[in-house]
C-alpha cells in the first residue's frame, strides 16, 4: 500500500508539471486547425437584404471615385477596414477613378453571384460575383464583419473585365459636332467616359 501511494504521488507529481504545457499546446493546436463545425455556412440573408449591401457598397465606391473623396466610403466600414485612411483607400481605387469607371449602373443591374453569401468561420460575410453589362462587366467581392448589428464593409475586390468578345469596330460616318455638349442620360451600364464619348 505504501508502495502504491508513493508511486501515485510520483505519477500525479509527474502530470500536474506536464499539464500546463500540454495544455496550453492543446489550445494553440485547436486554434490552428478549423473544426469541421468552422467551414462556411450559407448566409440567412434574403435576396434583397444581399442586394442592398452589394448595392450601396458599389454605389459608395463611385461616389467615392467621382468626388475624390474617400472619407465616407471608410466611415461606411468596419473597424478593420477603417485602419485605411482615405489616401490609402484613393490609392486603392485609383485605377478605376482614373479610368472615369462610372458604376452607378449597379443600381438597376441585377448581380450574378459566383460565390454564393457565406459566414466564414471568423463570423464574416463573404460574397463574390459580377455585373454583366453590355460594355463592360464589374467583378467583385465583398468580406462584411458584423459590427453594432449591421453588416460593414471589411475588405472588398472591385476590378473590371471584359463583358463578351465583340467583334471590331466598323467605320462610322462623320457627323456633324454639336454646338454645345448635351449631359448623357444615366444608363443602365457599367461604363467608361472614353466608352460614353464614343456613342
Amino acid at each position: 500500500m505504501r508502495r502504491f501511494t508513493w508511486l501515485t504521488a510520483l505519477l500525479l507529481a509527474l502530470f500536474c508539471s506536464q499539464t500546463p504545457q500540454a495544455y496550453s499546446q492543446a489550445k494553440k493546436d485547436d486554434r490552428s486547425t478549423p473544426k469541421a463545425s468552422e467551414s462556411p455556412k450559407p448566409a440567412n440573408i434574403d435576396h434583397n437584404g444581399i442586394l442592398i449591401l452589394i448595392r450601396s457598397t458599389l454605389l459608395a465606391l463611385d461616389h467615392a471615385n467621382k468626388t475624390g473623396d474617400y472619407s465616407v466610403l471608410r466611415e461606411l466600414g468596419a473597424p478593420e477596414f477603417k485602419t485605411n485612411n482615405p489616401a490609402r483607400l484613393a490609392e486603392a481605387f485609383a485605377k478605376l477613378r482614373n479610368e472615369e469607371v462610372d458604376l452607378s449602373g449597379v443600381a438597376v443591374l441585377e448581380p450574378q453571384l459566383t460565390l454564393m453569401p457565406q459566414i466564414e468561420a471568423n463570423g464574416m460575410l463573404h460574397m463574390a460575383g459580377f455585373f454583366p453589362s453590355a460594355a463592360m462587366q464589374l467583378n467583385f467581392e465583398f468580406a462584411f464583419a458584423p459590427v453594432d448589428r449591421q453588416w460593414k464593409i471589411s475588405g472588398m475586390s472591385v476590378k473590371l473585365g471584359a463583358s463578351t468578345p465583340s467583334a471590331p469596330d466598323s467605320p462610322s460616318p462623320v457627323a456633324p459636332a454639336p454646338a454645345q455638349e448635351k449631359p448623357e442620360a444615366p444608363a443602365a451600364a457599367i461604363t467608361t467616359k472614353h466608352q460614353a464619348k464614343k456613342k
